[in-house]
Parts: structure tokens; sequence; C-alpha cells
């Protein structure tokens, strides 16, 4: 005799058999025990939650000889009759390859002769949002009006694609995503009977990578069982044949983004390829563990929607305080696309390496969302000091040889009366007052010009806004400050502003510095 998959050697023969779907049997049991049997029924969820299922059930309940509470007894022959398929009383039909309007047709003529034995006729339709237009309108009124011996079932995993003329003459039933733990029971009693030997951490992720389905769950059992014939099958062997990955090594490329380390990143993307794993799905759950991650900085009551053990709820627990909400959320939303993109892409591997390195290098992203992760990788730099005092010394250099090709072309003029003594002294002495600030500030300070303020106040024009920002904190203030009143024993009052998108410095402030021809000199 030839193997009989899973999901099929287990299917539910009758409604206590049901999974997940408690409200809908309890429904259907009372209508059968109490007569109340409607004449059209929508199933409508996702694939492997049961629908079909239900409704073979549903037929053989309505046709039992001596039904149980609503349910089928199983033993008549009526039961056994419609459990072999060779009922004549229930007729199922794949609407995705019988879906034209003469398949309906034959239907119509069909629902005229009263059922040889049972009390109903049942027509199961399957994948009802197949047919066509001119088929719905042909099934319209043999739906809305059948003869009293028959019962449509209509089920279909899409029914935004059903006409609202085929809704509303149907009893709509829909049936939920069937839970982790509901599926990782099943499956555990299903092995029990089939005594084979898993591991119980295998069990809860062939559940969890069901996605809902409990079809889904049995095939993915199948799969690694027959793969490991005869052998324990474990957590890792069925990464293995799924071509999954660990959660370890989520935690390890999450640190080596965080620390902006191409080369380990890639060397991980690389042993990942070489492992067999499947990047479309490395990309999926990739994104999951970052919706963990978020929901662990969100909340601290997350132990029961998080489905992880206490080990990676630790580890979740400590990533989450490295890394910040904004920039957390927008990893999600680039892998999020980035598993869209894998599955239709021939070079997966390199657009992955692209996105990680673009996560690593943000200098390479031109949009604000990177904002956050640019001035993290400054901040890194800065406290290292080696990379940053390099390109400071060049922008020093640089200066230097522009100001040196300008003198000549500089015109004296006299030094406005408006203008404060200290204010000029101040201005005279900036750079080197520059000099002794914290790196961070004296970096952004290299590109400022200085202009007048009223009164004693001077004016501090950066050239952008994210400069601005910066500068115009108060603590930054404060450091500047502090530094002029060491340099001149008087207060300056300071004012940070920025030169308009698209205008020019000269359009806008005047430019102390070349008003008071001083001979510029930058000392780190």
């Amino acid at each position: 005799m030839s193997y009989m998959a899973l999901y099929r050697k287990f299917r539910p023969g009758e409604f206590e058999d049901v999974k997940g779907q408690d409200a809908i049997v309890k429904t259907l049991k009372n209508q059968i025990s109490a007569g109340r049997i409607g004449h059209a029924y929508l199933f409508c969820g996702t694939r492997g939650t049961g629908k079909t299922t239900v409704a073979k059930i549903f037929a053989k309940a309505v046709n039992c000889e001596h039904p149980v509470d609503g349910s089928p007894c199983g033993e008549c022959a009526a039961c056994r009759a419609i459990a072999a398929g060779n009922s004549m009383n229930v007729i199922e039909i794949d609407a995705a390859s019988n879906n034209g309007v003469d398949n309906i047709r034959e239907i119509r003529e069909e629902v005229a002769y009263r059922p040889t034995e049972g009390r109903y006729k049942v027509y199961i339709i399957d994948e009802v949002h197949m047919l066509s237009i001119g088929a719905f309108n042909a099934l319209l009124k043999t739906l809305e009006e059948p003869p009293e011996y028959v019962i449509f079932i209509l089920a279909t995993t899409e029914a935004n694609k059903i006409p609202v003329t085929i809704l509303s003459r149907c009893q709509r039933y829909d049936f939920k995503r069937i839970s982790i733990d509901t599926i990782a029971a099943r499956l555990r009693e299903l092995i029990d009977k089939e005594q084979w030997d898993v591991e119980e951490k295998a069990v809860r992720y062939i559940a969890k990578a069901a996605d809902g389905s409990m079809r889904d769950g049995l095939s993915l059992l199948d799969q690694c069982a027959a793969f490991y014939i005869g052998e324990r099958l474990t957590y890792d062997h069925v990464l293995e044949i799924l071509g999954a990955v660990d959660t370890d090594v989520f935690s390890r490329l999450l640190r080596e983004i965080l620390s902006m380390d191409v080369s380990k990143v890639i060397e991980t993307v690389d042993e990942l390829v070489m492992g067999g794993r499947e990047l479309s799905q490395l990309a999926a759950d990739f994104t999951w563990y970052l919706r963990n991650l978020l929901l662990v900085k969100c909340s601290d009551d997350m132990e029961d929607v998080l489905d992880v053990s206490t080990e990676n709820l630790a580890q979740l627990k400590e990533e989450a305080g490295m890394i910040e909400n904004e920039t957390l959320i927008r990893y999600i939303r680039i892998f999020s696309d980035l598993t869209s993109q894998l599955r239709y892409s021939t070079q997966k591997r390199v657009l992955l390496e692209v996105t990680l390195i673009k996560l690593c290098r943000p200098a390479m992203e031109q949009n604000s969302d990177a904002l956050l992760d640019r001035i993290r990788l400054i901040e890194k730099q800065l406290e290292e000091g080696v990379a940053v005092r390099v390109d400071a010394e060049a922008s020093v250099a640089g200066s230097r040889r522009e100001e040196e090709r300008e003198a000549p072309r500089k015109v004296k003029q006299e030094l406005p009366k408006a203008l404060n003594e200290d204010v000029k002294a101040v201005a005279k002495d900036f750079r080197s007052i520059a000099g002794d600030a914290s790196p961070m500030l004296r970096t952004y300070l290299k590109r400022v010009r200085l202009s007048a303020g009223e009164g004693n106040r001077l004016m501090i024009v950066a050239p952008d806004e994210m400069s601005a920002g910066v500068l115009g904190t108060e603590a930054h203030k404060e450091e500047l400050e502090r530094l002029i009143e060491e340099k001149i024993g008087k207060t300056v009052e300071l004012e940070v502003r920025q030169v308009e998108n698209g205008g020019r410095f000269e359009d806008s402030f005047v430019d102390i510095e070349k008003l008071i021809h001083m001979e510029i000199t930058v000392e780190d």
C-alpha cells in the first residue's frame, strides 16, 4: 500500500477532532441538533485551517442516521460512504478548474433531482472566488432559493473577491489562524501515535513555521520525519531541512550591524549561504526577530506574547538596550521590503549583502532615515579618535590652502561702527578658541562662518540643518560660551543660525572674519 501523507491520514472525521475553530464547530453542531440547518454557507480563512474538513464533517452530520449531539456517528452507511468518497449526496467541485457558466448550469440541472439515499445533497465548492462573473450570476438564483434537500458550502481563501450578491445569500464563517500551542499539541499527539522520536523544541519550531495552518504543520512534520527516518528528529535537523536559521545567528548578525563591522556581516552571510540557508526565509525570520525586539523595548510584560525561551528573552532584553526605537523601526521596514524583493530576485545574495552594507555604512544612504545611523557612526569615530583626527587634519589643510588662494583677492573694508569690540576680539581668535573644544563640537565648528548679531551677540552660521541642530544644543552653546569667557574674560552671547536652502552666505550675512582681515590658523 502506498504511503499516505499525515494531513490525509489524520484528517478529522468528526467535529471533536477539529482543532482551533471551537466557535464555528459549536455553532454548526447546535444548528444540526436544533434542526435549523441553513441552505448556503461561506467558509472563509487562510489555507489549512479546516474549511474543507469542516464542510465534509457537516455533510456527514446532516446525512447521518444516528447523529450524536450534532456530530456524525461515523458508523452508519451514509457516514462510511461519505468518508470513502463514494456518496452520491456529497459533490465536491474545484472552482479553480470548473469556473465556467456551463459548470454551474450542470449544478442547476442536478439539484432538481432528490438524493437517492440520505436527506441532503451537499455541494462543496472549493476556491469559489475563482468562478467567473458569468458563473456567479448563474449561481445566484439557485443559491438564493435551492430545493429544501440541497445545501451549498462555499469555501475560499479570498472572500474579498466574491460578489456581495453571493455574500448576502450565505451564512459566513471566518476560520481563524490556529495558534502555535494548538498546532504543537496536535503534532505531538500524532507523533506519539506514529511512535516517532522528535525533540520538543523541534515540534515548537515546526508549529511556528506553519504560520497558523494545521495542514502546513503536518506537511512540514512529514517532510522532516522522512529525512531522518529511524533517527531522533532534533531542532537543528529541522533548521537544516527547512533552510531556516537559529536565533543565535540573528543575534550575532544584529550585533555586527550595530557595530558596523562590514567584514563580519559578510562572513556571516557567506556562512549561511554555504550552509544552504534560504535567503528569503532568512530575511523574513530576521524581520520577525526585530519585531520581537521592538515588543521587548515597548513593554516589560511580553513573555506571553513572545514565543521564546527564557534564555532568548534575556538575550532580547540585553539587545533592546543597544538599539534605539527609531533605528529598530527603520530596520524592520528595510527587511520587510527586502523580503518581498528577494522572492522575485535572481541575485538574492547580492541584494541581501548590499542592504546589510548600507546599514553598516549609513553615509551611502542619502535619505533622512539614515541620519541617526550617520550621527551614531560619527560619535563612534570621535570616541576612537584616530580616523577622525586624520579627516580633521585634511580638512584643516584644505581650509588653509583655500584661504591662501583667496588672500590676494580680498578687498580691505572698514569695520562697521556698530560692531562691538568684544565681538571683534572673539572673531579674531575664534579658530584658536574652537581648537580647544570637545572633539564633536570642534568637528562641526570647522565649517561655520561668523557674523554679527544685535549688541554683543556673535552669530554662528552653520552650512546646513544638521550642523545647526548639533551646534544649537544647550550643552554645546554653554561649552563654547565658557571657552570664550576663559579666552577674553568677558561674556559674549551666541546665536546659532543656518544658511537657507539654496542660498549663499554672502547674500544673508556679513562675514566678520573678512572684515577684520585676520589670518586664520586652526589648531587641533
